[in-house]
């Protein structure tokens, strides 16, 4: 009830958001602010979904497979094709791109293939594709998630995607915005999930600066709600720890008893791999909090195209 009538109550503002060479964009009321969001069966896109929905938003899911929740517009379609883009982006003036592809985030788990290859249909090809509909349709914000540590020297081939798709973002004559968060909790989890068999672990000596989707997601809608452009601030959680340190919480929290080994490595290296810690936003939920609060999910295949799609569940504040 707390989120329908503070969005009731937000019906009244009027927002106005300043290109970024000083320009006014014209003036929208909350009551014709449409959201489409893409990514938004997935992790984080539930928990912008739900947030968004508590904050009393007028929502749009991009989905191969529409959901049935009746408080989500539905719209079905696929970045990696384009089928349904343009349908989709009818009456929407504000979109947060939050889909992405990783084999890695799928499996848990790195293997060989992708220090070599990873798939670009839904980060550049997928993201170059929304951003031509999204001119069409005259989007007044587009705002992407990407992800901390993006840089030209940067070694894995899903870091490069993912560069290569913000790049087109802030290319873009649209006004837009670009958000860069930490390796998300769940994924972390993931990883560690697929390690339990291995007596030993070692990890390499680098900070990873983890968060919780759900700090991600209110940051996000933060980032909509005022109107500022640009490169934000990034977002990790409260603290970034090495590695290894964050290994041994996980063994504390599921009751299991593994040696941790952790290896020295240089910080050049460290950073081609992708270990980066977030400059600026810090998260308020902890790793162990996290630990306590949710279970490991089934071990991913390997798998080189998207998932199937699924039917959504919303996330709501307090559920696991």
């Amino acid at each position: 009830m707390k989120g329908i009538t503070e969005g009731s109550s937000a019906r009244t503002r009027v927002r106005s958001t300043l290109l970024r060479e000083g320009k006014m964009i014209q003036q929208t009321s909350v009551d014709e602010e449409r959201i489409l969001v893409t990514g938004g069966t997935g992790h984080l896109g539930r928990d912008i979904v739900s947030q968004l929905l508590d904050r009393g938003k007028r929502v749009r899911v991009l989905a191969r497979l529409p959901g049935t929740d009746p408080s989500v517009e539905w719209a079905r379609g696929d970045l990696s094709t384009g089928a349904g883009l343009r349908e989709a982006l009818a009456g929407i003036t504000t979109v947060i791109h939050a889909a992405t592809f990783s084999p890695i985030a799928q499996r848990g788990g790195i293997r060989p293939v992708d220090f070599f290859t990873t798939p670009s249909a839904v980060d550049v090809d997928g993201t170059r594709r929304l951003l031509a509909e999204c001119r069409r349709a005259r989007v007044r914000h587009f705002l992407h998630v990407s992800i901390v540590g993006l840089d030209g020297a940067a070694s894995l081939p899903y870091s490069k995607v993912k560069l290569q798709g913000e790049t087109l973002v802030r290319q873009s004559d649209l006004p837009w915005s670009v958000v860069r968060a930490g390796p998300f909790y769940y994924l972390l989890a993931r990883l560690f999930g697929g390690m339990r068999w291995m007596p030993w672990w070692i990890l390499p000596h680098a900070v990873m600066d983890a968060v919780d989707t759900a700090d991600v997601a209110s940051y996000l809608i933060e980032c909509v709600d005022d109107g500022r452009l640009g490169l934000r601030e990034e977002i990790g959680g409260p603290a970034a720890l090495p590695l290894p340190a964050l290994a041994r919480e996980y063994l504390q929290a599921r009751g299991l008893n593994r040696r941790v080994i952790g290896i020295n490595v240089a910080p050049r290296t460290a950073a081609r791999l992708g270990f980066a810690e977030a400059r600026g936003r810090k998260g308020v939920t902890t790793w162990r909090e996290w630990l306590a609060a949710n279970a490991d999910e089934p071990k991913g295949r390997v798998r080189h195209r998207p998932l199937p799609a699924t039917a959504f569940t919303p996330n709501r504040r307090g559920a696991n």
